[in-house]
């Protein structure tokens, strides 16, 4: 697997998963399996890194669970972060289609790649080797949306 692009950003995306999981640490409990979920996600898109590991694995491990069940709920996503996403919060220009969105969207957003990534990958007999679609840029842009709630969390403004 070649996840080139997330070299660059190892070193800070360490910090941001500390951060994460720092935050957490809460009573309650979708707002805690969100957090988690948005920790291990990154965590799994940095060890795929590390480790050379195939897309097919990455996509497995995938978790939107959490995503899933807060929807069920009727979770407020605006307990992970309030307001909309600002210019100081976009690190990538990638990423700058997202200025004006709420958490909500942004998450609504990740869910839906996740979602299309699994299926991608069930269609074609449980590997994405032999597809048509652009795996590495599907993945890569659900990493970087991945980091931008995470930032977005971490944010004062």
């Amino acid at each position: 697997m070649n996840m080139e692009w997330i070299k660059t950003g190892i070193t800070p995306l360490k910090e941001l998963i500390a951060f994460i999981n720092k935050k957490s640490q809460t009573n309650d409990v979708l707002k805690k399996q969100l957090l988690m979920e948005l920790r291990n996600n990154l965590n799994l898109f940095k060890n795929g890194f590390l480790n050379r590991t195939p897309y097919d694995n990455v996509i497995d491990l995938l978790s939107n669970q959490a995503i899933q069940e807060a929807v069920k709920q009727n979770f407020p996503f605006r307990k992970l972060k309030g307001g909309v996403i600002l210019p100081q919060h976009v690190f990538e220009d990638r990423n700058k289609k997202y200025q004006g969105w709420t958490a909500e969207q942004l998450v609504d957003k990740i869910d839906e790649k996740i979602v299309e990534l699994k299926n991608i990958k069930k269609l074609n007999g449980g590997s994405i080797k032999e597809v048509r679609n652009n795996i590495p840029l599907m993945m890569s842009n659900l990493y970087f949306r991945l980091k931008l709630l995470a930032e977005f969390i971490r944010s004062d403004g």
